[in-house]
Parts: structure tokens; C-alpha cells; sequence
């Protein structure tokens, strides 16, 4: 069976930002890892960005940035993005399409993450 697995780091850019023009810059950190017994590349990505208002970004795309990582099992890639909302609060949520090197494809999802101002939260 073929499992990705993903990790989240996120942070705000305070000197991206500006709050009076509704410009709040985040970027994330994602550290995917290959835990299944077959090697496998990313082919495309999928993103939902939501900010507080329920304005959604849709965003897709092949690979991520700029590469289609092969992962061996038990090795992981990292890499850093950004996104932009309107709100100093959102989530993102998606998923990397896969194929294995059996031919197998498969999507790998990453499960919904916040992205906060820091202080605007408790």
C-alpha cells in the first residue's frame, strides 16, 4: 500500500504584510515522506486556500517548485511556498497526486492547517 506522509510548519511574514491594504503573507514548510514499500513521484499538487471571509483559492499545478521529487521508501522531501490572503487568519488543505513506480497512481492529502497572525488567536 502506498502512504505519504505530511508535515506542516508555517509562519508569518510580518515584512510581507500589510494590514491596512488586507495583505497577509505566510509561508509554509512542508516535509513530505515516503512510508510505503514502493518508490514513488509527485506529479502534480492541489491546494484549497480559505481565508476568514470563506474566500477560496484554488490552486493546481505540477509538481512543487519547479520539481517532481521521486521518493524512495523512507525518504522525505522538503520544501518552503507562500500564500496570500486577505484575512490575518486562514486554512489551507490539499493533496499531492502520485504515481508509483509499479504505475500506480494515487493521491497523497494533507490534512487542513492553519495559517495565523501571531497574537490573533488564543
Amino acid at each position: 500500500m502506498n502512504k505519504i506522509r505530511g508535515e506542516v510548519e508555517t509562519s508569518y511574514l510580518d515584512e510581507q504584510s500589510d494590514p491596512n491594504e488586507r495583505r497577509y503573507v505566510f509561508s509554509y514548510t512542508i516535509t513530505i515522506r515516503n512510508e510505503g514499500p514502493v518508490p514513488a513521484r509527485l506529479l502534480a499538487r492541489h491546494w484549497i486556500i480559505t481565508d476568514a471571509n470563506g474566500k477560496v483559492q484554488e490552486v493546481r499545478g505540477d509538481g512543487v517548485v519547479g520539481e517532481q521529487p521521486h521518493l524512495k521508501p523512507g525518504q522525505g522531501f522538503r520544501y518552503s511556498s507562500g500564500a496570500v490572503l486577505e484575512t490575518p487568519v486562514g486554512a489551507m488543505q490539499g493533496s499531492y497526486e502520485m504515481i508509483a513506480d509499479d504505475g500506480q497512481r494515487f493521491d497523497a492529502p494533507i490534512l487542513p492547517f492553519r495559517l495565523a497572525m501571531p497574537g490573533i488567536l488564543q
